[in-house]
């Protein structure tokens, strides 16, 4: 089976990218920034950004019947790491909220832009599904 794009229509409609690629069972997850439904990053501090951004993740990894224990690995790219640490217990609470207690492997790392210039943070990732709840 060739790989298919994985577009939610709940997210923005992409232009030039996919937001996932699914390759069998595996789910590679396009990088995504605290871009809103109207293409605007949301407000806020790397907080919201951090919850706008993985939120997204979780609705392209939902559209084709994963859940975020699903994820083995997770990328952050940060513009302001120190800034990301300073707030990682409300991150870490925002993660429980959405995603649960499950931690894939996960790397953090900073850099001194990403493509929209108000974007703090863009997060991409990889998750396996299992065949019985795979809906491509």
């Amino acid at each position: 089976m060739p790989p298919i794009p994985v577009n939610p229509t709940a997210l923005p409609a992409p232009t030039g990218y996919s937001h996932g690629t699914l390759a069998g069972n595996t789910l590679y997850l396009g990088g995504q920034t605290a871009l809103d439904k109207d293409m605007k990053i949301v407000e806020g501090g790397i907080v919201e950004q951090f919850h706008q951004a993985f939120s997204n993740v979780l609705t392209t990894l939902r559209e084709v019947g994963g859940q975020p224990e699903d994820l083995v690995s997770i990328t952050l790219y940060m513009t302001d790491i120190p800034d990301y640490q300073a707030h990682g217990r409300e991150i870490g609470r925002v993660w429980r909220e959405i995603a649960g207690p499950v931690y894939p492997a996960m790397a953090g790392i900073g850099c001194t832009a990403l493509w929209q210039p108000e974007a703090m943070i863009e997060i991409l990732g990889v998750a396996v599904i299992p065949e019985d709840r795979l809906r491509a």
